[in-house]
């Protein structure tokens, strides 16, 4: 079979999804790309339950080039991956319903982004510091998937140093340079996501709790540089 080890990883980050939640029901969705074919699950099956062989295969231009024998659909989520794709050059797209992350959408007023700093699992994120102010894009959500598209190419664009999507009151979509990537910045998000609920919850301001040193902030900007 092609790309079998691609495959299989799919096969067992759709079981660790729905382990955690993430993939409830027959939610969520990842995809993998391997030069220049992209792997991606089945829309509509539970994910715990997938094989290899009900994996999709398509080319650059996000068009099926190998479809399962069993009659699976392709994923809705796929022209929303293939804005990652495109624009960031990703090595894989994941897409979760992580109940934290929905969470934390509810707390954004509408037309803003998530606004993150002075939380420690910041730095897992690429290119983002603990004293950096970083924001993540909220998009609405749509009545079906599929019209996500636009909203989700556009905030792709628009904010260009974030490595995700949130989508109000869903879930997100998140990319890394490879799986590997891709999944350790979907656990940082689903951490920060959760801890900003957490505090939402105790009244805390995550913006303004913790005070910087003018010394703390240069030394870490002066890291960054260096890198």
């Amino acid at each position: 079979m092609r790309f079998a080890t691609e495959r299989e990883t799919i096969c067992q980050l759709c079981r660790t999804f729905w382990q955690l939640g993430w993939a409830s029901g027959t939610g969520g969705g990842i995809s993998v790309r391997s030069g220049s074919t992209i792997l991606m699950a089945p829309s509509g099956v539970e994910k715990e339950k997938l094989s290899p062989a009900d994996i999709f295969e398509l080319d650059a231009d996000g068009c099926v080039t190998d479809a399962p024998t069993s009659g699976q659909r392709l994923t809705a989520c796929a022209p929303l991956f293939m804005a990652a794709y495109r624009h960031r050059n990703a090595g894989a797209v994941l897409h979760s319903h992580s109940l934290d992350v929905v969470l934390a959408t509810m707390t954004v007023p509408p037309g803003e982004p998530l606004r993150l700093t002075r939380l420690e699992m910041l730095k897992g994120l690429q290119g983002v510091g603990y004293f950096d102010l970083h924001e993540i894009p909220v998009v609405d959500n749509t009545a079906l998937e599929h019209e996500l598209a636009g909203r989700m190419e556009q905030a792709v664009l628009q904010w260009p140093k974030a490595n995700a999507v949130l989508v109000r009151n869903h879930g997100v979509y998140v990319w890394g340079t490879d799986v590997a990537h891709a999944k350790t910045q979907a656990e940082c998000i689903d951490w920060l996501c959760r801890c900003v609920v957490a505090m939402h919850r105790s009244g805390i301001s995550h913006l303004t709790h913790d005070r910087a040193q003018p010394d703390d902030v240069a030394r870490e900007r002066a890291a960054h540089a260096a890198d």
